[in-house]
């Protein structure tokens, strides 16, 4: 999980299905909208490119029994179907950061070691830590074969996006001076890269291997 810069205007649909009495929070003009500012990424897992998005509420609305979360825009995030069906339980409600309005690798480490995610908190916040348990469920939960499937495959794709990284991150240490290494590491830091908060993370505690690379990973 990266900070995500949220669009101050909400879109129209919301202010406009907000009057129905039972409109949709999940009008064209939101769903482009979350999906452009969340880099077309799962605000939770970090999955890119989605084929099953959905638009998902950070504090719950407890089936529109709390209407001023429904058509909320800063309460709307971009998730995919299976971090947002383990994010339901209710041990989950109301204490999942906003990351519009906090940075998560502040608080959080993300760790990608020998095939598994280990997210640590390093807050004693309860909404930290929940977030924390949050994120490493979605990754390694096994209570069903679906979610062991889902699972699977999330940890699938982190390894080989972080296997490109890795390779990447020794040509540059063997070659400093190589721009096209820089370049290439650049894209990859980025907070709009699938799993940033891993790579970030790797680099900032690696940085005595790595000095060149500091400024890739502050306000990004």
């Amino acid at each position: 999980m990266v900070k995500i810069e949220r669009t101050l205007t909400p879109p129209a649909s919301l202010r406009v299905e907000s009057q129905k009495s039972y409109g949709s929070y999940s009008g064209t003009d939101v769903v482009r909208q979350l999906k452009e500012d969340s880099h077309d990424k799962c605000y939770i897992c970090e999955l890119k490119h989605l084929s099953d998005p959905e638009v998902e509420h950070l504090k719950p609305h407890y089936n529109r029994k709390r209407k001023e979360l429904v058509f909320d825009w800063n309460n709307l995030f971009y998730s995919c179907r299976h971090c947002n069906r383990i994010k339901s339980a209710s041990k989950y409600d109301d204490k999942i950061l906003d990351c519009c309005a906090a940075d998560p690798e502040e608080v959080m480490d993300h760790i990608f070691l020998d095939g598994h995610v280990e997210i640590h908190s390093k807050s004693q916040d309860e909404t930290v830590q929940m977030t924390a348990d949050l994120i490493q469920t979605c990754f390694e939960l096994r209570n069903t074969g679906i979610r062991e499937a889902a699972c699977q495959y999330r940890i699938k794709k982190l390894a080989e996006t972080m296997g490109i990284f890795f390779k990447t991150l020794k040509k540059y240490k063997d070659n400093p001076e190589t721009q096209r290494y820089k370049r290439s590491l650049n894209e990859m830091l980025s907070r709009s890269s699938q799993f940033a908060a891993f790579k970030r993370n790797y680099v900032k505690q690696h940085l005595g291997d790595y000095p060149g690379l500091e400024n890739l990973i502050t306000e990004r």
